[in-house]
């Protein structure tokens, strides 16, 4: 018995007409992606990037090298600031000292440090007054550069930052001895004197130098007056 198909749904092949298809199947080329990056960005990558905040997208790689010291990643060299504390409070040139080097090479943590020192001897543990000195010390600076630039001088804020704070020790070594000959009128007196042209002497020497010619003079007095100041604090503001 034989069964024609209906509408076309199926077509009975003799086996004899079977043996002459042959062929194979292959599979589709399917893809996984699973987060690689070996194809494009993806659309939001894309869109940041276009957008011109591909920034967000970067990531840090782990530093292998071991973390700097403390010291060096605030850049603080203690050999210089001694030194720089030996060309203050020794500023005769016969000494051999190369004192421009506290201009030339200016530093901030050091200056810091005296004008602290400063601040703490001078009120006698009134800690609201360290700001009010360090003020001081910054907008009298400040002052300094300014007439030091009218006058002609090659000199940056951050070095007579430097030496006006540098500069305040011989007035930091003279406190011993008021404290001991205090009740002595007169050597005390002599001392304070002493301890102003110090440190007057030791940043006009920095400060002032051969490009003045003539006007030394004019920068010399307004920093001779700005140390009678710090002085003036040491009995309290």
């Amino acid at each position: 018995m034989q069964f024609s198909p209906n509408n076309g749904d199926f077509t009975f092949v003799s086996s004899t007409e079977a043996e002459e298809f042959s062929g194979t199947i292959s599979a589709p080329d399917i893809k996984l992606n699973m987060g690689s990056d070996s194809g494009k960005d993806p659309y939001a990558t894309t869109f940041l990037r276009q957008r011109g905040y591909g920034w967000l997208l970067e990531v840090e790689e782990d530093d292998s090298e071991e973390s700097k010291p403390l010291l060096e990643e605030l850049d603080i060299d203690l050999k210089d600031i001694y030194y720089k504390i030996r060309c203050v409070l020794m500023p005769m040139p016969s000494l051999g000292y190369n004192r421009q080097v506290v201009r030339d090479n200016p530093d901030f943590w050091g200056p810091l440090a005296v004008v602290l020192l400063f601040s703490m001897i001078s009120i006698y543990g009134q800690f609201r007054v360290v700001s009010w000195i360090i003020t001081i010390w910054i907008f009298g600076s400040l002052t300094i550069f300014l007439l030091a630039r009218v006058l002609g001088g090659e000199v940056s804020y951050g070095q007579v930052l430097g030496v006006i704070g540098y500069s305040l020790l011989p007035l930091i070594v003279i406190v011993p001895l008021l404290l001991v000959i205090g009740g002595f009128e007169v050597v005390s007196t002599l001392i304070k004197l002493f301890g102003v042209f110090w440190a007057a002497y030791s940043a006009a020497s920095l400060l002032a130098g051969d490009e003045f010619k003539t006007k030394k003079p004019l920068l010399i007095y307004p920093i001779f007056l700005l140390y009678i100041y710090f002085l003036s604090l040491y009995t309290g503001v």
